[in-house]
């Protein structure tokens, strides 16, 4: 339960549904490549990169235009994107260790599904330009955050313990989740091209299917099972006190009430 910081519009529901059209089809092309398909990252990501942030930026845009994003909004958007952005780099090198999808999911989760979005793009994008990490991977990462914000401010209404809960466990299988969207969209590059979890360009989708599998649970489960169980730890340990936090603020910032001015004179 939540209030919304930043209201999708008409022409704002449509960018951010072409963003999320596009992300689709970025993660899930390997699986419906015609037989013979020349594949290589070099052509193909690059492209994504160049598609993917203007939609995003698309989506900021589309909602000044229409008035649904007010100056503290952006302000409380930057704030934590850039907490999102500093914790990230903790977890550099440590097996599953993703700090700052807790910040998404309360993000989200108070201030709405537009913010979490946003939250989400603006913070990995963010922690890419701290860390250096910014490639031909990177659009793949901002999809696969602002989704875990978009879809935190969807769930349903809760309130103390069960609210707690929810947030953990959407948690978990939204961290996991983000590891397994990935692994998709690299894997074709990946995999190599001979063993049994190789992409296999024009193969059945179920054969693909269980090697993509396959590939996942031998190559990244390490990483993906810790991050889901961290990322629920940090979730609940950290709700009561951040969800009141993000409450308090939202309620005090107003977001759309009309400003005035008091003309009594002092």
């Amino acid at each position: 339960m939540g209030v919304t910081a930043i209201r999708l519009r008409a022409r704002s529901g449509a960018a951010l549904f072409l963003v999320s059209a596009a992300g689709v089809a970025a993660f899930c092309w390997p699986l419906f490549v015609t037989p013979g398909a020349r594949i290589a990252q070099s052509s193909i990501a690059p492209w994504m990169f160049v598609l993917l942030l203007p939609l995003l930026l698309a989506v900021a845009l589309a909602e000044v235009a229409e008035g649904g994003i007010d100056a503290k909004a952006i302000a409380l958007l930057g704030v934590l994107g850039a907490v999102g952005a500093a914790l990230r780099p903790l977890g550099t090198n440590v097996a599953g260790f993703e700090p700052m999808f807790f910040v998404l999911v309360h993000g989200g989760r108070v201030l709405g599904r537009g913010f979490g979005f946003l939250l989400g793009a603006v913070a990995m994008f963010a922690s890419a330009l701290i860390t250096a990490g910014v490639g031909p991977w990177l659009p793949y990462q901002i999809l696969g955050a602002a989704w875990v914000g978009f879809f935190a401010g969807c769930l349903p209404r809760a309130r103390g313990r069960v609210e707690i809960a929810m947030l953990a466990g959407y948690g978990a299988v939204a961290a996991f989740a983000y590891g397994w969207l990935q692994n998709l969209g690299l894997w074709p590059f990946l995999g190599g091209t001979s063993s049994s979890i190789s992409y296999h360009p024009g193969a059945p989708l179920g054969d693909n299917l269980g090697r993509f599998v396959a590939f996942s649970l031998t190559t990244s489960l390490g990483f993906d099972l810790p991050r889901a169980i961290f990322t629920a730890i940090l979730v609940a340990v950290t709700g009561r006190p951040v969800l009141l936090a993000l409450r308090r603020a939202a309620r005090r910032a107003a977001f759309e009430a009309p400003a005035g001015f008091d003309d009594r004179s002092v």
